[in-house]
Order: C-alpha cells, then sequence, then structure tokens
C-alpha cells in the first residue's frame, strides 16, 4: 500500500540552523540513535537540535548516559521544555516529585499500547525515559510511528475518520489507585490537584503543533470508545485502527543497556514495554514535558 502524505502547509522557519548531531536513523521513516554526545552538557545548539531531531525522528535513543542522575534528567528536560509532575496519579514515593519510577516490583508495567497521560486535556508532549535497573534479558520497549500509520491509511478511511473524537479515560489503569491508595487525592496537575478521573475528548486524528502532520492519536491504554456511532461501529473502528498502528513497518524495538535514555514525541508515537523479563527486575525513571489541547483536522481556524 502505498503511502500518501497529507501535511497541511506550516510558516517557514526562519531560526539559525541548530548544531548538527551525530545521528544514526533505525528505519528509513522513523527512529534515531544519537551518538557521542552528553545530555547533561549539551550547549543551547544542541538542545535545539535535539528538539527538532524528535519532531522529525519521533523517537531518539542515546546510550552511554551512566552519569545521568534524576537531577540531571530533571534539568535536561527543563532545557526541552517545562516540565511536569511525574504523573497525575502515582505517588512519586522517594523520587522527586518530577519523575515517575516505573517498578516491576510495583506494578510498574507498561506491557498494552499507549501514549502517555491522554486521559488529560492537555497530554505531555514529550517523555524521557531513563533505564536504571534493567533485567538480564528482556524488557524492550516498542514505539509506534502514529503519523506513518495515518498516512498509510486508505483515502477513504483517513476521510472517515479525519472529523471523529474518541473518549479517553484512565479509569480502567489508574482508578483503584487513586480511589484507595491516593485517597481520592492525586498530585497538582495544571494547577489544580487532580481528585478525579473524568473522561476527556479528543480528536481520532491529530494535526501535530510543529510539523503540521496528521497522526492517529487513539491508544488501547486509554480510548474508551469513539464518540457519535455505536459500540460496535466504534469497537470495529478502533480495532481496525489499533492493528494498522502496530504493523511492524510502523513499529521500532529497543533493547535497553545500562545508561541507555530514550526521548520520544507523545504526540505523534504510542509505545508498548515487553514483559517478557519474570520475575527480575526493571525499573525505568520518566519524566514528561507539558503538551497542548489535541486538535484535530476539523478544528475551527484560530
Amino acid at each position: 500500500m502505498s503511502i500518501t502524505s497529507e501535511r497541511p502547509a506550516v510558516a517557514e522557519d526562519r531560526r539559525p540552523a541548530p548544531a548538527d548531531l551525530p545521528i544514526t536513523k533505525l528505519g528509513p521513516h522513523f527512529g534515531a540513535e544519537i551518538h557521542g554526545i552528553d545530555l547533561g552538557r549539551l550547549t543551547d545548539d544542541q538542545v535545539v537540535a535535539v528538539r527538532r531531531a524528535l519532531v522529525e525522528h519521533k523517537v531518539l535513543f542515546v546510550r552511554g548516559q551512566e552519569n545521568l542522575d534524576d537531577a540531571a534528567q530533571i534539568e535536561f528536560g527543563r532545557r526541552l521544555g517545562e516540565v511536569t509532575v511525574g504523573h497525575p496519579i502515582h505517588d512519586s514515593g522517594d523520587v522527586a516529585p518530577e519523575v515517575y519510577s516505573l517498578d516491576s516490583q510495583d506494578n510498574g508495567f507498561a506491557d498494552v499500547w499507549h501514549t502517555d497521560v491522554t486521559f488529560v486535556q492537555r497530554p505531555p508532549a514529550i517523555s524521557v525515559l531513563r533505564a536504571v535497573v534493567l533485567p538480564p534479558h528482556g524488557g524492550d520497549t516498542n514505539w509506534a510511528d502514529s503519523q506513518l500509520a495515518y498516512e498509510s491509511l486508505s483515502p477513504g478511511l483517513r476521510a472517515l475518520i479525519d472529523p471523529l473524537t474518541a473518549v479517553h479515560d484512565g479509569t480502567r489503569e489508574f482508578g483503584y489507585y487513586l480511589a484507595q491508595r491516593r485517597q481520592g487525592r492525586g498530585n497538582v496537575w495544571e494547577g489544580e490537584v487532580f481528585t478525579d478521573l473524568k473522561p476527556v475528548e479528543h480528536p481520532v486524528v491529530r494535526v501535530h503543533p510543529e510539523s503540521g502532520r496528521k497522526g492517529l492519536f487513539v491508544n488501547p491504554g486509554f480510548t474508551s470508545h469513539i464518540v457519535g456511532v455505536s459500540e460496535y461501529e466504534s469497537r470495529g473502528l478502533l480495532d481496525i485502527l489499533y492493528a494498522h498502528l502496530t504493523k511492524p513497518e510502523h513499529v521500532v524495538r529497543h533493547r535497553w543497556q545500562p545508561g541507555d535514555v530514550a526521548l520520544w514525541d507523545n504526540r505523534s508515537t504510542a509505545h508498548y514495554a515487553n514483559r517478557d523479563y519474570g520475575d527480575q527486575h526493571r525499573v525505568m525513571h520518566r519524566i514528561t514535558l507539558r503538551g497542548d489541547i489535541p486538535v484535530g483536522p476539523s478544528a475551527p481556524s484560530r
């Protein structure tokens, strides 16, 4: 099936060219590895270059960052954008409030395809994940390119889903945690204490605010249904979109090594962490950067 790109015109970028980064692409369309940099010691131009590379490649991997601790990870995030609290609901425990610790010994799993925190009005724009404890084998993470997936749909299906809206609901994943472990009081998110997992609506197709590219913005982890169609139509459409999103040609897989850091654009990807390491220990520390309200192709001009 041929890939037909539909990209709205975007304003010409007149900013100075950023510093060159030593990048190796991992595939023809998606994913890249950056070599020979220290995320704790980047120049301003390199930070600009990383941000631009992230929009282009959608997920970036940087090895050899053993000296990066939580504080340095947070500081790097602040140079890329506005760092949020680690999670709207989860207690940060013994780590900094900006860090979300995914600890396999405390149900810290991500073994369902999802896009981070889409059950809020402003899902994070960017996520930065650092390997802290790795199992001897397994625990790889997979990312799917939602823009490539959208562009490789048939024109008729693209036209069908462009105006649709879907509901995102975090209750299934985090409702019990919020009610029982946090007694109904989460963290401060967007200036308010998070106390209720109210479902939110987002466009099924999202227009990226920087590149102008369209991408699928539904995910099995948090999308409950499509608005305005029957339950069976919703389930059928979502199953088609999920199967298409996660086709092998839309996915890149990373085998973690000590010192690895992954950065991804939450506005154009979904991801899945393999839970294939039994009772071995796996700990990952994630920070996120504040995003914007998702806008679809049918949104009125502002």
